[in-house]
Formats: structure tokens, C-alpha cells, sequence
């Protein structure tokens, strides 16, 4: 049974709000409208141009182009991620929130995996979240606040085949919130993340096979896949001050059996 669809609350009213990889129906895409839906500016960012536009085109329609914004970026440029950051200081203000959701996927085993194949995962899911922590912990220095939310990923704590290269990736993505949490705090900002198990989107059905959904769904307490909109939801929570005491945590967003 799929669940009710919360309301928004003014949880993050007049906040500015910068999410990469938020085009289309997936995790980021969820977070741009909730976090709209609570009160936020938005900038959006994604690698894929023309999904991006779309995107943006329809949340301005429905919440004001003055509150919504788009810029691509591919995260493993750091001169596209400084220019994304530079976009919402220019145009917002200031940065109040950073989720870095950018990731990619991929099946192989790893005795047959190829150094760029290990690499391109790493580049974009470890060292992108990297760069773009970076540059949000650059622009919320000066400022003295600000929150930072990353998409791990229970894989980073469980094993699976073909996944040593996306599950080193998010272990790193969990590591890197813990210590760049202890040392944002001198200058109080936050740093979170979320590790979801099985939140379902188009995008995943395409590049994941059939048998393998099913499995991961089974595994399930509650029997059914994550919407993206309650991953979403946990991130809004961490944004929020309702987790105003909370930094260098990840909080699982699954309900695999134990």
C-alpha cells in the first residue's frame, strides 16, 4: 500500500537550497519539489541539460521562477561545481542547504571489472560528493550556518554482487560525512546523509534488471520499494531544524530486514 503524501510545513522557508543530480523522477528530483513544498529556493543542477530544463520549467510554473533556478553541472568538474555554487550565492544570496545526490550505478564483478569502469564510479559518487561538500562548506563558512546532506546508500554497509566499485563509493560518501562533520562544526554547519536501500524511479528500472528489483524488494520488512518523495522526506528532516543537533550521522532510509 503506498503510502499518504505529506504536506509541507514551512520547514525550510526563505532557505536557499543547491541539488545536484535533481532532473527527472528519481531521489533528487523528489527533493527539489519537497523541498519547494516546505518553503525553499531551489537550485537545481544536473548533468543531463535538457532533462534539467524540463524540470525546472515545470517547478517554476508551479512554485515561481522566482524561487527556482537550474544550472548543469557535472560533478567531476571542479569548475562546473565552483560555477553552480557562485550561481546561487549570485542569485539567491547565500547557501543554506547542500544535498549532494549525484551517483552512479553499475553492475560488474570485480574480477572482471575494468580500472575505468572502477573509476568512473568513484569520480562521480565519491569524488563528486567530495568536490561539491567542498564547495558548499566554502560557501557556508563565512556565513556561520548552514546544512549539507549526502545520498549514501545501504550498500556502503552490506554486501552485494557486482557492487564493489558503487559500495566503495557510498562507504567513502558515509566516511566523508563523519569527518568533514567534525571539522564543519567550527563554523556551524551540519553534515548528514541518508542511505537508502530501494527507492524505485525510471531511470533505475532502466539500468537494473527485473530478477534483481524483485529480490531487493523482497528483502523489504514492508513489502514494497521506497517511494523517492520518502527518501526525500528524511532529507527535508535533516535540512530542517528539526535536526539542529545532529551532524557526521547517516541515517538509513529502508525497511530491509534485519
Amino acid at each position: 500500500m503506498t503510502p499518504r503524501y505529506v504536506p509541507g510545513h514551512g520547514l525550510l522557508d526563505g532557505r536557499t537550497v543547491v541539488i545536484t543530480a535533481a532532473a527527472g523522477a528519481g531521489i533528487g528530483g523528489a527533493t527539489a519539489r519537497r523541498c519547494l513544498e516546505e518553503g525553499a529556493r531551489v537550485l537545481l543542477s544536473d548533468a543531463h541539460e535538457r532533462r534539467l530544463a524540463a524540470s525546472a520549467l515545470e517547478l517554476a510554473e508551479e512554485f515561481g521562477a522566482d524561487r527556482v533556478a537550474a544550472l548543469a553541472c557535472d560533478v567531476t568538474s571542479e569548475e562546473q561545481v565552483t560555477a553552480l555554487y557562485a550561481l546561487a550565492v549570485e542569485r539567491f544570496g547565500r547557501v543554506d542547504v547542500a544535498v549532494n545526490n549525484a551517483g552512479l550505478g553499475g553492475t560488474s564483478d570485480l574480477v572482471d571489472m575494468t580500472d575505468d569502469q572502477w573509476g568512473r564510479v568513484l569520480d562521480i559518487t565519491l569524488t563528486g560528493t567530495m568536490r561539491c561538500t567542498r564547495a558548499a562548506l566554502r560557501a557556508m563558512r563565512g556565513q556561520g550556518s548552514g546544512v549539507i546532506v549526502n545520498n549514501a546508500s545501504v550498500i556502503g554497509w552490506r554486501a552485494q554482487r557486482g557492487q564493489s566499485h558503487y559500495a566503495a563509493a557510498k562507504a567513502g560518501v558515509m566516511a566523508l560525512t563523519r569527518c568533514s562533520a567534525l571539522e564543519a562544526a567550527d563554523f556551524g554547519v551540519r553534515v548528514n546523509a541518508v542511505s537508502p536501500s530501494l527507492a524505485m524511479h525510471p531511470h533505475l528500472v532502466k539500468v537494473t534488471s527485473e530478477e534483481l528489483l524483485a529480490d531487493l524488494t523482497r528483502r523489504e520488512a514492508f513489502g514494497r520499494h521506497a517511494e523517492p518523495w520518502e527518501v526525500a522526506n528524511v532529507i527535508v528532516f535533516l535540512a530542517s531544524d528539526y535536526s539542529s543537533y545532529m551532524t557526521g550521522e547517516v541515517v538509513s532510509v529502508s525497511s530491509q530486514h534485519a
